[in-house]
């Protein structure tokens, strides 16, 4: 009698990456259903105080969402709002006077000790100071006044994926707590995230397009603009292409100079103001002879050389970078499997960075 073969655990490239990308819309809906109310009173709590202005912390992926933040402050609630150098404190041992200053602090795991450290010397310093993280029991939390759990679960695969959209969420809700809105633009995501999700051939055939690509330049502007960069950064460390992300009007600035007919130009354009703002790049690439890749809506799409046409319509600016990292994060998977790599595991990289 034979026995029975034991099942051998999955091993292929990039399994573990996959399945947390796909996990994004129950983790948005997570937020909104079990996270939105801890949000809302904690961002009540800090609106009481009468902060003068906002100043946020991060490295990293969880930089590019604290970069989105800034819009969101600067735009929503009409607050001037800077992202800090950590170096000042933790290198120079500088000291600033921060009363009644906001100090968010974002971090998926809240364990590098430069984070933690210039928390520490905010909040002795005057801040009102806030962690965003996806681990409540971390070094940053406890050292924090204040803190919002992402509730994205546990994140293996290197690159961040669900961990940065919980966070673009749980950013746009702390903001909107803090004007006094009620974070209604939110409540389309999770479906719209899975019917883009649910169009992984469309990246794939666009990432064909990439496989030997040498180098990627990606622009946008506004609210898209912290997308761009997200994106350059998984491209970077999944697949080790040298992608450079640029805002559009700094693009026009000198850098267009680099751009031809071979290296691929992605361009995330936000429909609503900031999709208005980047229109003359758009025709200045088209002029140029730039091979174009839009994400955004339809309509843009059809002007370029190819695109994934994102579901915006109806769907407010503010939110849509929720939705416009999602192909992106697809399409850093899809090259780097092309290219025979395993995005799960890049090289020379750990999951907690200790920066000091």
């Amino acid at each position: 009698m034979s026995a029975t073969p034991t099942a051998r655990p999955d091993s292929r490239p990039g399994r573990i990456m996959s399945g947390e990308m796909a996990e994004q819309p129950a983790v948005l809906r997570r937020i909104l259903e079990e996270g939105a109310p801890r949000i809302r009173e904690t961002a009540e709590r800090i609106a009481a105080r009468a902060p003068r202005f906002v100043l946020l912390t991060a490295r990293g992926t969880s930089d590019n969402a604290a970069l989105y933040a800034k819009y969101l402050v600067e735009v929503l609630w009409g607050k001037p709002c800077g992202l800090t150098s950590m170096s000042t404190t933790t290198a120079y041992g500088a000291r600033q006077d921060l009363r009644d200053v906001l100090v968010i602090t974002v971090s998926q795991s809240g364990g590098s000790p430069d984070l933690v450290a210039s928390t520490e010397a905010a909040r002795a310093a005057g801040a009102i100071t806030l962690a965003v993280t996806n681990n409540a029991g971390s070094p940053l939390a406890a050292v924090s006044e204040f803190h919002i759990d992402v509730l994205a679960g546990p994140e293996k695969a290197l690159p961040a994926t669900k961990t940065y959209t919980a966070e673009l969420l749980a950013l746009y809700l702390l903001v909107e707590g803090l004007r006094g809105g009620d974070g209604a633009a939110a409540k389309v995501l999770p479906d719209l995230a899975r019917g883009v999700l649910e169009r992984q051939g469309e990246v794939r055939a666009l990432a064909a397009r990439y496989r030997f690509a040498e180098r990627m330049v990606l622009t946008s502007r506004g609210f898209g603009y912290p997308t761009a960069k997200e994106a350059a950064l998984k491209l970077m460390e999944t697949s080790y292409i040298p992608a450079l992300s640029y805002s559009g009007a700094d693009l026009l600035h000198g850098p267009l100079a680099m751009v031809d007919n071979i290296s691929p130009v992605i361009a995330i354009v936000t429909e609503g103001r900031g999709g208005e703002a980047l229109q003359p790049v758009l025709e200045r690439l088209r002029g140029r002879g730039a091979d174009l890749v839009v994400i955004g809506a339809q309509s843009e799409v059809d002007r370029a050389c190819a695109g994934f046409a994102l579901p915006t319509g109806g769907v407010a600016e503010e939110v849509q970078p929720i939705l416009e990292i999602l192909p992106l994060q697809m399409l850093a998977y899809e090259v780097t499997i092309a290219r025979g790599q395993d995005p799960d595991a890049p090289r020379a990289l750990a999951k907690v960075t200790e920066t000091r």
